[in-house]
């Protein structure tokens, strides 16, 4: 969970629509891709709205635990492997969808199951960023990204009143 010194990145339903098609639309470009293969949990919703802007059937998953019960960071555990008929020749055609690339920690752990395959996130920081080809939108590592399905709606106090 965010530390009280890092700056809070809300993210409504409709932005992060937003940002998936543009997503899609800068994949576009790349593709065609025979497959797509998205880290869960995060990367489900995203993978879902990518897939249909590109005309992708054939969605994989592959469940990678970074958090521990209390939502600390802890270390990477693989709860489901890829399909070996998806990772093929190391990936080649495959588009690999997450939310989020953070530390770059679970973005590696893929890239040594699928090192041909081309690697999307929606939003990226510094830390992870070398570890994807293509995002949306870039935050400082000290931001932590309020997704929508983790939120409801509240009252946000003024900035100014946050003590950020």
């Amino acid at each position: 969970m965010a530390d009280a010194q890092d700056k809070a990145f809300p993210v409504s339903w409709d932005q992060f629509h937003r940002d998936c098609r543009a997503l899609a639309w800068r994949l576009n470009g790349v593709g065609p891709f025979r497959a797509m293969v998205t880290i869960t949990r995060g990367g489900l919703v995203p993978a879902a709205i990518v897939a249909r802007e590109l005309g992708v059937r054939i969605i994989e998953t592959v469940c990678i635990s970074s958090y521990d019960a209390e939502n600390r960071k802890g270390e990477l555990k693989l709860l489901k492997p890829i399909r070996p008929d998806v990772i093929g020749d190391g990936g080649e055609g495959v588009l690999v969808v997450d939310d989020l690339v953070d530390s770059g920690a679970t973005a590696r752990m893929v890239r040594e199951i699928l090192p041909k395959a081309h690697f999307a996130t929606v939003y990226a920081k510094p830390a992870g960023r070398p570890m994807v080809d293509t995002f949306v939108t870039e935050v400082s590592q000290d931001t932590w990204i309020y997704f929508p399905w983790d939120t409801g709606l509240a009252f946000q106090p003024p900035i100014s009143r946050s003590g950020l």
